[in-house]
């Protein structure tokens, strides 16, 4: 996860809503053990027909779709199950951000806890922006997160963001390395509860000693 203070580039529009996981990264591309190629998995059922050839009027397989980083989708993004590899599908094919007029709960936390971000906006302001995408392919959009506004075009639209999420999208921090950043204050705590109750500290290891 890097530093930040905007996600910049070109647009796709999926006229989709409810997307579900399930149809963001198939269950076939669950099987490894790592990360790596899930690009090739990224929505695979609408990319490519059943001999894998891609669909040429798919929208990210259109030749102006080439090289997007913003993803215009419909209402309940990302819904279904829960399942981290949608979202770092998406990320391997090179979005940094989805816009949506709103997303499945677990996937809005498992895109922000891993550095993409997931920007909800007004239903009239979504269908506008999808509009314009589709009308200048290579338009550039830009979402200023430290002014909490996006720009497309004539659009200026601003939006909110918890501050925690403001935070770890700017800092590039993930979960750990948000809590990592209180490491002094957690050992300050973790001090002051062992001078409070001293019979509580190693208790596991000296009743282990114990036993053995």
């Amino acid at each position: 996860m890097t530093e930040r203070t905007q996600v910049r580039g070109r647009a796709a529009a999926l006229r989709i809503e409810n997307l579900d996981t399930d149809q963001i990264m198939p269950k076939q591309f669950l099987r490894g053990i790592h990360k790596d190629g899930l690009a090739d998995g990224l929505l695979h059922d609408l990319r490519f027909d059943e001999q894998g050839r891609p669909r040429p009027d798919f929208v990210l397989n259109r030749p102006e779709a080439a090289g997007v980083r913003v993803l215009v989708g419909g209402a309940n993004f990302g819904c279904g199950s829960s399942r981290e590899h949608a979202v770092w599908g998406l990320q391997q094919f090179g979005i940094e951000a989805v816009v949506a007029p709103s997303f499945g709960e677990i996937f809005y936390s498992n895109a922000m806890n891993n550095g993409l971000l997931a920007l909800m906006l007004p239903a009239e302001a979504v269908a506008r922006l999808m509009d314009g995408v589709e009308a200048t392919p290579t338009q550039e959009i830009v979402v200023a997160l430290d002014e909490g506004v996006l720009r497309a075009g004539e659009m200026v639209v601003p939006f909110t963001l918890s501050a925690r999420h403001r935070r770890m999208l700017m800092e590039g921090l993930d979960v750990i390395g948000l809590t990592q950043t209180h490491a002094a204050a957690i050992q300050a705590f973790a001090q002051a509860q062992a001078a409070r109750s001293p019979w509580l500290v190693d208790v596991a290891a000296k009743v282990r000693a114990r036993v053995a």
